[in-house]
Formats: structure tokens, sequence, C-alpha cells
């Protein structure tokens, strides 16, 4: 074989073979030796937007079950066990987040009062 024939095998292996290993430092450089950084992750949610969360949550299911009850799909006796049971855990809720914001930051409230517009 001559000269030329020869390099023309063994660069393209060669070539291969660091290309592969440049690219494995720098995934375990990036891997081990960068730090992530904290406002990189997701945000973390306060205790106060979990408690409105799951305060809402309540109230949609409160909705919920009045449209089922008024299908027709439970008994009158379980609708007034589950309602009673989706507000005394609003209730509870509620607690929680004005012990939160230690009553400084009134949250809105809707005016009994005032009914909400109908359904189309």
């Amino acid at each position: 074989m001559t000269a030329v024939a020869l390099a023309t095998l063994v660069l393209p292996d060669t070539i291969m073979l660091a290309a592969c290993l440049v690219l494995t430092l720098a995934v375990l450089t990036f891997v081990f030796w960068i730090e992530p950084d904290p406002g990189d992750s997701a945000p973390h949610r306060s205790q106060l937007d979990q408690l409105m969360e799951r305060r809402d949550s309540i109230y949609e299911n409160l909705r919920d079950l009045k449209f089922e009850n008024r299908a027709g799909k439970y008994a009158e006796q379980d609708y007034e066990q589950m309602k009673e049971s989706l507000e005394n855990e609003a209730a509870r809720v509620l607690m929680e987040i004005e012990n939160v914001t230690g009553n400084q930051a009134p949250l809105p409230r809707r005016d009994p009062s005032v009914a909400p517009a109908p359904r189309s």
C-alpha cells in the first residue's frame, strides 16, 4: 500500500475517534462541572399558592356536585352529605389561607347580594 492510500484509511477513523472524545469531554464537563442556577429550575409554589389552588378546586367540585344533583345523579341525602363535606373542607382551607396571610392581605370575596350572571 502506498502512503496516500494508508493515510486515507486511517484519517477518517482518527477524525471519528477525536470527535467522539471531544463530545464525551463536553458532556462530562456539562454534567459534572457546570452547576445549575437555582433560577433556572421551575418556580416553587408557595404555601399560599397551594392553598388558593386547593380552594379553587373545592369550589369547582361544589359547582360540579350541584350540577350533578340537578341532573338527578345523587339522592338528596347523599348530595347534602357530600356538599357538607366539601363546605367543611373549604372552610378549613380558607382558615389556613387567613393564617398564612396573617389577615393582612384580604382575598377578594364575592358580594352575596350580587347574584352571578346566569349561564346560557
